[in-house]
């Protein structure tokens, strides 16, 4: 099968359509690309040089849906079925996998990393651990008449906060704080007030908070108006008019900026929980006695388990956390336009590449 990508030869520099061929091996499937969303992640590989596993020149985007067009031996079953792709697929076999760590196993495929991702037409992948996805054509199934390239974001904006939540053992009733509003926080604000949680959304952006306000953010705060403890006192507050303390407050840092990472762990108290779900390859001073001091938790968290993925579909297709107003839809050979929008800041939707065929 002839595939069509946008590829990366040099960091920084214009990516070029370059056509291959690939074939499905043992066990493998390859995907017809309905979209595939642009992360902060393919943003540090192509400017900030955070290296691929997989030297240049490679094809990025590792948040993809699509439908399988061609299996492997073995793979059967997945030929023409609706997926949405897993941006973390473990082996299922290793030590890791085995004791329930897919997240850390050394033999895991990371779409744009690992091998070439879902800038493309097609993508050839692993056919284990792929999430099917009910027949969007079904009224009952899918009310809200959700289209499956808007399910690529599912494959890391949502699922990563999603995990980290469920990790946090975030209850109802507890207060979630998110620091860093857009994306994949954006998204972690609707999962977490799903879930019943209180939540607090801190930005320094009044255009996100003012977004994520009617979609699940009950108290919203710039970090730029008010001094740190200002913030402490803010947040405190809020948790205190719900009578929740300190330990089950979760704070999860999802701006992947050395200031949002040094505001979220100052905002530890007694018995919190930080999850450190951003990314930044900069440096960040802190005070880690304050885990000491206040018997806290700090955790990170990378991409999510296959097995969360299917709650995550229903989630979506139950209304219970919206689509369009977090997403911008664009034609895959936009690419470097849309890179250079998204490195010089202030776009506020998830874009999700459309291969022109399915534009």
């Amino acid at each position: 099968m002839q595939v069509s990508s946008w590829v990366v030869r040099q960091p920084a520099s214009p990516m070029r359509r370059e056509a291959r061929e690939e074939a499905a091996g043992a066990g493998e499937v390859i995907v017809r690309v309905a979209g595939c969303g642009v992360c902060h992640t393919d943003l540090g590989f192509f400017y900030d040089g955070v290296p691929t596993r997989h030297p240049f020149p490679l094809t990025l985007g590792h948040e993809i849906s699509g439908t399988v067009v061609e299996v492997g031996a073995g793979a059967e079953s997945w030929v023409g079925r609706d997926v949405v792709v897993p941006a973390v697929l473990p082996c299922g076999e290793c030590a890791a996998c085995r004791a329930g760590r897919g997240q850390i196993c050394p033999k895991q495929i990371f779409p744009g990393s690992d091998v070439h991702g879902g800038f493309a037409t097609h993508v050839r992948l692993p056919g284990r651990g792929l999430c099917p996805v009910p027949d969007l054509r079904n009224a009952r199934v899918n009310p809200g008449g959700i289209e499956l390239m808007d399910l690529s974001v599912v494959a890391d904006a949502i699922s990563t906060p999603y995990q980290a939540i469920v990790r946090s053992g975030l209850a109802s009733g507890d207060v979630a704080i998110f620091v860093g509003a857009g994306g994949v926080g954006g998204f972690g604000i609707q999962v977490a007030a799903a879930m019943g949680a209180a939540v607090v959304a801190i930005d320094v952006s009044a255009e996100r908070l003012a977004q994520v306000s009617p979609y699940g953010a009950s108290l919203t705060i710039d970090p730029a108006t008010v001094d740190s403890k200002q913030l402490r006192r803010q947040v405190r507050a809020f948790a205190e008019s719900r009578g929740v303390p300190t330990w089950r407050t979760k704070i999860f840092e999802t701006s992947g900026s050395p200031g949002g990472q040094a505001t979220a762990f100052a905002l530890l108290g007694h018995g919190g929980y930080l999850s450190v779900v951003g990314y930044t390859p900069k440096a960040v001073e802190l005070r880690l006695s304050n885990l000491m001091a206040f018997d806290a938790t700090a955790q990170g968290n990378w991409g999510c388990l296959p097995e969360h993925y299917p709650a995550i579909v229903d989630l979506v297709l139950n209304g219970r956390i919206a689509l369009s107003p977090f997403i911008e839809r664009r034609a895959l050979g936009t690419i470097n336009d849309v890179f250079a929008e998204l490195h010089a800041g202030g776009v506020l939707r998830r874009i999700v590449l459309i291969p022109e065929s399915e534009s």
